[in-house]
């Protein structure tokens, strides 16, 4: 619920946002009075891709519609700390073999320390076998792989910018890297394929793309970009330009490893969902868009306890929402808002009762939340995490609000989950709502005084 407050534009939040992500970590440089720069170092010492140039090429072009200034160089030499300082993100562009010697490894492992990012395309991973720290930034070593094929990608996350614009399939010709390890564990899986499709894969659980956070700097992977005609696919340029602002942080995400969670949400239907008061949801392309209201769509199949809830959401403009946890079953929208919590979309209202907050009873970490949302029009991730009557928000990965309730006529201890559609002209989307319980523990149910 929100009476906005109209003269505080969205754009304030989202251009702190931006400001927060051109202010590195200590020797990555600022980018006040330039673009942000982006090197693409594509230095083989192995096998050479034929497709460099090409690749190169739909980077410069991609950087340049993006306002990001793209340098590239097959020189080592570009690996000191000064150099480096004045990058937002390195792409590794089928690097092969091993491209750098002792001192630039150490400048890169500074660079990235520092809050640098990187990107790595397809041979990426057939790169510097014998520098563990390299092997945990790319996620995972090049095995081999079969001749190019058709296949299908089973998009995971459509929230990341490198995948948002992509349908839960995404069937593409490409060569299909197989890796000496799965890398899930220790990243966030954005795409896999689905090996039933091709010939050759031999991973089962196969991961494609994926990112995470790695020695206090960004990663983004993508397998894909073996051939020319990659390089000209719309799709396939709109993920790695997604890849390539995540990595220059000019777009953020929640790029922590994701095992456990079921969904209550796939995008395919809504059942176990019901709608409480006027208005609704549309359902298309596998998101749920709000219109008219007040009403929210509750998941009544069952009430949780303990657990963390994840879902990822877009405003179109300044909109309004809000997740609502820890109310009793009602098809009145009223009895959430007297008995449970809502956690807020909106970011154009008072700080109480603005993204992250709990509305009306608890501020999030505004600074905090300012450096990890994303503008109208990105896809944002919320993950809301309850263990008794304590309540942690993150926004993509980032924690910025740490609640406990302490009123006594409501609880989290138990209760049912939903979404809001808040009015005529509050267009918020959502997809890809999952869950993951836990056991209670004894020292989580924290006495209300």
């Amino acid at each position: 619920m929100s009476t906005r407050h109209k003269n505080r534009l969205i754009s304030l939040a989202a251009g702190a946002a931006l400001v927060a992500t051109l202010t590195p970590g200590a020797g990555v440089a600022t980018a006040e009075a330039e673009p942000p720069r982006v090197l693409v170092f594509a230095k083989t010492a192995g096998y050479r891709h034929a497709s460099i140039t090409t690749g190169v090429q739909a980077l410069e072009e991609l950087g340049e519609g993006a306002g990001l200034a793209v340098d590239a160089t097959e020189d080592a030499g570009a690996f000191t700390p000064e150099n480096l300082g004045r990058y937002r993100a390195v792409v590794f562009l089928s690097t092969t073999g091993d491209v750098l010697d002792a001192g630039q490894q150490a400048a890169f492992e500074s660079y990235i320390s520092a809050g640098g990012g990187y990107a790595g395309v397809h041979a990426a991973s057939d790169t510097e076998y014998d520098w563990p720290w390299y092997g945990g930034l790319v996620g995972a070593y090049f095995k081999g792989h079969p001749a190019i094929q058709p296949a299908v990608v089973r998009v995971a996350d459509r929230a990341h910018a490198s995948t948002a614009h992509l349908g839960p399939e995404w069937p593409r010709t490409d060569e299909w890297y197989n890796y000496r390890t799965n890398p899930r564990e220790r990243v966030h899986v954005l795409a896999a394929l689905d090996e039933s499709t091709y010939s050759g894969g031999d991973m089962g659980d196969h991961p494609i793309a994926w990112c995470h956070d790695y020695a206090g700097g960004r990663s983004w992977y993508t397998g894909g970009g073996h051939t020319h005609e990659s390089y000209a696919e719309p799709a396939f340029r709109a993920h790695l330009l997604g890849g390539l602002r995540y990595a220059a942080g000019l777009v953020q995400a929640d790029c922590r490893p994701e095992s456990g969670y079921t969904p209550l949400f796939d995008g395919t239907g809504t059942e176990g969902w019901r709608q409480a008061g006027p208005g609704g949801f549309t359902l298309a392309d596998g998101t749920l868009t709000s219109y008219d209201g007040l009403g929210m769509l509750w998941y009544a199949a069952r009430e949780f306890r303990s657990y963390s809830l994840k879902l990822d959401w877009r405003v179109a403009g300044d909109d309004n929402s809000g997740i609502f946890i820890g109310f009793p079953a009602s098809d009145d929208p009223w009895s959430a808002v007297n008995n449970g919590y809502e956690v807020q979309i909106d970011a154009t209202d008072a700080p109480d009762r603005t993204t992250g907050s709990v509305y009306g009873f608890q501020a999030a970490d505004i600074a905090a939340r300012d450096a990890a949302l994303n503008p109208p029009g990105e896809w944002n991730t919320f993950e809301l995490k309850v263990r008794g009557e304590r309540l942690k928000v993150y926004l993509n990965g980032v924690k910025i609000n740490d609640f406990t309730n302490r009123d006594p006529a409501r609880s989290l201890l138990q209760g049912h989950v939903g979404i809001q559609n808040h009015g005529t002209g509050d267009d918020v989307s959502f997809r890809n709502i999952r869950i993951k319980e836990s056991p209670a523990r004894k020292k989580d149910l924290v006495a209300r005084k």
